[in-house]
């Protein structure tokens, strides 16, 4: 496996190493001078080696550029991130998620080396490989793994209930992850529990997170806070810190993507936050999100329209920015209103609250200031 990647980035180059979340800018003609020294099997150039031990603390002095470095070349658009769901199946059953109904199917492994091998070609550098709970796909390690060979940095979006399986472990500390986002449902066994309605997830995820923490990888924690934990927020706070890891919070549900309402009764009032106003974000325009059987969207909440990625290979990715156009049009149960341009959701999420029939202070300031009356 290669120990650094070298890719076009907008209109910068970058040198990456896998599982780092730090990068080296380097200019265009230096980025060729690499790229023909991996071509004919030269000595990886000083001005790299010595880059590359500042930023990372290694010696490659002397290493043969070819099978070092891997020199990716520039996608035919702009995106360079991208999320997949690998699966929609979870072994836990929260209460509040987002995903409703949570089939376990999807793409075979043939299916998944060919959605990642558009993606590479497409441009991607940052992928979060997520769910579902990723970990529990048969096929993870393998397209994980293929990932990485492709040149892509991976993060994982995990509930980290299969973190204490050795083989698990191992893999991620052989190749580790840019990043793992652990998401924490409670602080005591009771809690977690419940609200995962998953007998003993408390000790596994406990377990797993300990040795985690162990082998050094990059972790976050997501704070997850409804009406079920809310009573432990401060408990949730103090293990991340005890840890030194950095966290967030998420107090903020929203209905399914089906559009139904069933998370909302979670949400705990006290922990509501407001939302910054919506300036805009890259979704379809130099990120995308594909579900498990390699479709397409802007991002997991305007998933239609949808590119077939299977079908239709990378060209199809160039309708993504016109979908993204379209779906950010104030229409619908907006048209008219007077406070779009300080509007706190984008015009996806909303139609998703519109959908299920949410109270308007759930994502609109016209309901807050009603709510606060």
């Amino acid at each position: 496996m290669h120990d650094l990647i070298a890719s076009p980035f907008q209109t910068d180059h970058l040198v990456l190493r896998p599982g780092s979340p730090k990068a080296v800018k380097i200019p265009a003609a230096k980025f060729a001078q690499l790229r023909a020294a991996v071509s004919d099997g030269d000595v990886i150039p000083r001005w790299l080696t010595d880059a590359v031990s500042r930023a990372w603390g290694i010696d490659l002095t002397g290493r043969c550029a070819a099978g070092t470095v891997l020199v990716r070349e520039p996608g035919p658009y702009e995106f360079s991130r991208a999320t997949w769901e690998i699966n929609l199946g979870c072994d836990y059953d929260c209460v509040m998620c987002y995903l409703g109904e949570k089939r376990f199917e999807g793409l075979d492994m043939a299916g998944k080396r060919r959605l990642l091998q558009v993606m590479a070609a497409a441009g991607v550098i940052w992928l979060q490989m997520t769910g579902g709970e990723p970990l529990i796909d048969p096929d993870f390690p393998e397209a994980y793994e293929y990932a990485h060979a492709l040149g892509m940095q991976v993060e994982v979006l995990s509930n980290g209930s299969r973190l204490h399986k050795p083989h698990v472990l191992g893999l991620l500390t052989r190749l580790p992850p840019s990043k793992m986002s652990l998401s924490v449902y409670g602080a005591t066994a009771g809690t977690y529990d419940k609200v995962t309605r998953n007998r003993g997830a408390f000790d596994r995820f406990t377990v797993g997170l300990e040795k985690a923490v162990s082998a050094g990888l990059n972790l976050d924690l997501s704070l997850i806070i409804t009406r079920q934990n809310a009573h432990e927020a401060d408990a949730m706070r103090a293990w991340a810190k005890r840890l030194a890891l950095p966290f967030r919070e998420y107090a903020n549900l929203s209905p399914t993507i089906h559009g139904t309402a069933e998370p909302l009764p979670s949400q705990s009032p006290e922990h509501l936050t407001h939302r910054a106003p919506f300036t805009g974000c890259p979704a379809g325009v130099t990120f995308f999100h594909t579900d498990p059987f390699g479709r397409a969207s802007i991002c997991k909440v305007g998933r239609e329209p949808n590119v077939d990625l299977i079908a239709e290979g990378v060209e199809g990715l160039a309708r993504l920015g016109g979908i993204a156009e379209s779906l950010m049009l104030r229409t619908g149960g907006c048209t008219g209103c007077q406070l779009s341009d300080s509007c706190r959701v984008c015009r996806p999420m909303a139609k998703v609250f519109q959908k299920a029939k949410a109270p308007l202070h759930h994502y609109c300031q016209h309901g807050m200031k009603e709510a606060t009356r």
